[in-house]
């Protein structure tokens, strides 16, 4: 059985031990929680505001982004005046004061449009830095709160454009609307497939074409790289060219009145005439349509008009009994006997004339006898 001292002595070592754990777990969370050095000190600095924003005391204070310190109390001030309603105590470490100037600025800070806030110093330009239990001015915390008031109908119009997106992915994947079929239905994506296909061949095919023009075969490749062609090109560019030339030489001597059409465009003289001739025609015209003189009578006379008809008529009948061989100028014409016997006496005439120029005395001579 162990002594009364060493029992002692025992419990001694398991209680220092036991404190020696708790100082070294202390130690621990203090370093695992903290920001601060073991062996530094806090500084108060103090600030006025209309508002807090909804900070809440231990918010990290930061310089510039970087923390410094941490908000110890906020309270009213119990003063009335613009920008000092509400007293802000910042407990700032002791190592970081030198890098605040006077002139610094505090203001109201937030992680994001939700998130929470903090109490940021914006760091000034004057040489001096703030004493410990100085104050700093601060910036107009309202329009912070304006900012997160004037975001609240953005933050609608999102979680509105959410739920649409949300509807139309749902859609999507049953497979509704065109980009659902196309993801869900294979028989669209099959045709997709044909016709990604057909496109590589129509690549493949005009690569082709590229190439055969490319070594100068073909229409275009001749077009491209044949040097005859390129100047029976050339050639048809310089008669083209010799066109425009004698068109524009053409318009020249129109304008300077030169040949028929020139001396037209000029002359007024010429000009006159056909006006003159125009306004006579158009006269001419007019008395055509009034049925004057034989050609205005034969268009808008019913009764000329009859007589000719009826004379056409005449002339029809006429020409239908010659045809027929009706009367003496019918059977002329059909009669192949008459026309010869017509043509033996115009043939014995023929002759008598030519005896009666040889020898007239022989036809002109008279007899007397008496009985």
């Amino acid at each position: 059985m162990p002594s009364a001292e060493k029992i002692s002595w025992a419990k001694l070592r398991v209680g220092i031990t036991g404190i020696i754990s708790l100082a070294l777990l202390g130690f621990l969370v203090f370093l695992l929680t903290g920001n601060k050095s073991l062996f530094s000190s806090d500084v108060m600095l103090y600030t006025y505001m209309d508002d807090s924003s909804a900070m809440t005391e231990g918010a990290a204070v930061r310089l510039n982004g970087i923390e410094v310190g941490k908000l110890k109390k906020i309270e009213l001030s119990g003063e009335n005046k613009p920008q000092r309603i509400i007293k802000i105590s910042m407990a700032i470490d002791d190592r970081m004061i030198k890098a605040i100037p006077v002139d610094s600025q505090a203001s109201v800070g937030a992680e994001n449009l939700l998130g929470s806030k903090y109490m940021n110093i914006r760091k000034g330009k004057s040489p001096t830095a703030v004493q410990p239990g100085g104050e700093l001015k601060s910036l107009d915390t309202q329009e912070f709160q304006d900012l997160v008031n004037a975001a609240y109908p953005t933050l609608q119009s999102m979680q509105g454009i959410a739920v649409r997106v949300d509807r139309i992915v749902g859609l999507v994947e049953s497979g509704k609307g065109s980009i659902g079929k196309l993801l869900v239905d294979d028989e669209l994506y099959q045709r997709a497939t044909q016709t990604v296909a057909e496109v590589q061949k129509v690549v493949v095919d005009v690569q082709k074409v590229a190439k055969v023009v490319a070594e100068g075969k073909g229409t275009m490749g001749k077009l491209l790289y044949d040097e005859a062609i390129y100047n029976d090109l050339q050639s048809s560019v310089k008669d083209v060219r010799g066109s425009v030339a004698k068109l524009d030489k053409m318009i020249d001597d129109l304008q300077a009145g030169n040949g028929t059409a020139g001396k037209l465009l000029k002359d007024p003289a010429l000009f006159d005439e056909a006006k003159k001739t125009t306004v006579e025609l158009r006269k001419l015209v007019e008395e055509l349509n009034q049925g004057k003189g034989t050609a205005g009578k034969l268009l808008k006379d019913d009764e000329l008009s009859n007589r000719l008809n009826k004379l056409l008529a005449k002339i029809d009948t006429t020409v239908e009994k010659l045809n027929a061989g009706q009367g003496t100028m019918g059977q002329l014409m059909v009669n192949p006997q008459l026309f010869e016997s017509l043509n033996g006496t115009a043939k014995e005439m023929n002759g008598l004339m030519k005896d009666f120029r040889a020898n007239p005395k022989k036809f002109l001579s008279i007899q007397l006898k008496f009985f």
